[in-house]
């Protein structure tokens, strides 16, 4: 795994490198990510199989989440909005770098125009993305995160795309209580919840927590007996995109100077990875903990909200708190969407 920050949050406030845990907690409780430190090593469970790697096949693992009824009311019975509200970021970031001290942007900052470039600001002007961006509750080791996630066009009508430390954490553990809160505002869930049905991350990842595999896409189960994509819509996906097109990235980052309660853009030019440690690209974005797994946006339209998803929300480097990174959708992430879809 690269020297980068993974930007997932936590229902604690970690300081330090390994950092100050809750009481009765700890570090072996929290993701390795989390820490930086040593990356566990343990074996998939009984739930998770790999679609393999032979002729003809893919390189993506898949865990069955709350496909029954009884799990699905169980994982919505469990975020009660206590546990909502408790999610709260990691410091991490703050910590190692030292340069994140001052805020960079006023909290709940609003763009001056719509399609203005922006490095941080809050969407204000509604349209699509309003609806298809999501706020994603879950647990991983005991420890409830919050992470972004984003509607996408599917065969299933089922699928968002988001972050693999989102889903699974690198070799370890799948998360879980997983659900997809579309169109989170201010505390307001106007499309309800969507438990998670099935998950998939790419085989590079579940294995050895790449970054350059850092993709996750999860399979919802319906609500009310209606699919995901036919309440709030979905946008477009692509893979093998042209590099270093104009970007919209969106989120919900939590860490100060933002809440997680509103949704937030970045748009810009992006660039290869200047360390040359992954084949991500980087937008200039100071978006926080929390916007993990939120979409980036090719021929995005601030008029309507459409776009085409090519990215995601991945990490930060600890020397450059100002670029986010991710990953590029390649033939890797192009299986992880096909073998979802299906599902």
């Amino acid at each position: 795994m690269t020297p980068s920050l993974a930007l997932l949050a936590a229902a604690s406030l970690v300081t330090g490198l390994t950092g100050t845990l809750p009481a009765g907690t700890t570090t072996s409780e929290h993701p390795a990510w989390v820490v930086a430190a040593v990356q566990a090593i343990r074996p998939l469970g009984p739930a998770a199989r790999a679609a393999g790697t032979g002729p003809g096949r893919t390189d993506v693992v898949e865990h069955t989440a709350a496909e029954s009824t009884a799990d699905q009311r169980r994982v919505l019975g469990y975020w009660t909005p206590r546990r909502m509200a408790a999610a709260v970021p990691i410091g991490l970031l703050d910590e190692l770098t030292g340069m994140l001290t001052e805020p960079r942007v006023p909290a709940g900052r609003q763009a001056a125009l719509p399609g203005a470039p922006s490095t941080g600001s809050r969407w204000t002007t509604g349209g699509l993305v309003s609806r298809t961006t999501g706020r994603v509750f879950l647990t991983l080791g005991g420890v409830d995160f919050v992470c972004s996630a984003s509607s996408v066009r599917s065969a299933n009508r089922d699928l968002v795309a988001t972050a693999g430390h989102c889903v699974k954490d690198g070799s370890g553990a799948w998360a879980d209580n997983w659900t997809f809160v579309p169109g989170y505002d201010r505390g307001r869930q106007p499309y309800g919840q969507f438990t998670a049905r099935r998950m998939f991350v790419a085989g590079p990842w579940s294995r050895s927590a790449d970054d350059n595999h850092d993709i996750g896409m999860v399979a919802l189960n319906t609500r009310g007996d209606k699919h995901l994509a036919d309440v709030v819509g979905f946008q477009e996906i692509a893979f093998g995109a042209p590099r270093g097109r104009h970007t919209y990235g969106f989120g919900f980052p939590v860490d100060p100077p933002y809440n997680g309660e509103h949704l937030i853009y970045c748009s810009g030019p992006v660039r290869a990875d200047p360390h040359d440690q992954t084949r991500n690209q980087g937008l200039g974005c100071t978006m926080t903990a929390g916007s993990s797994g939120g979409p980036w946006f090719n021929n995005f339209d601030p008029r309507t909200g459409r776009g085409t998803v090519t990215s995601v929300n991945s990490f930060k480097y600890s020397d450059d708190s100002n670029t986010m990174y991710g990953p590029y959708f390649g033939d890797t992430a192009k299986d992880v969407y096909a073998t979802a879809e299906r599902s």
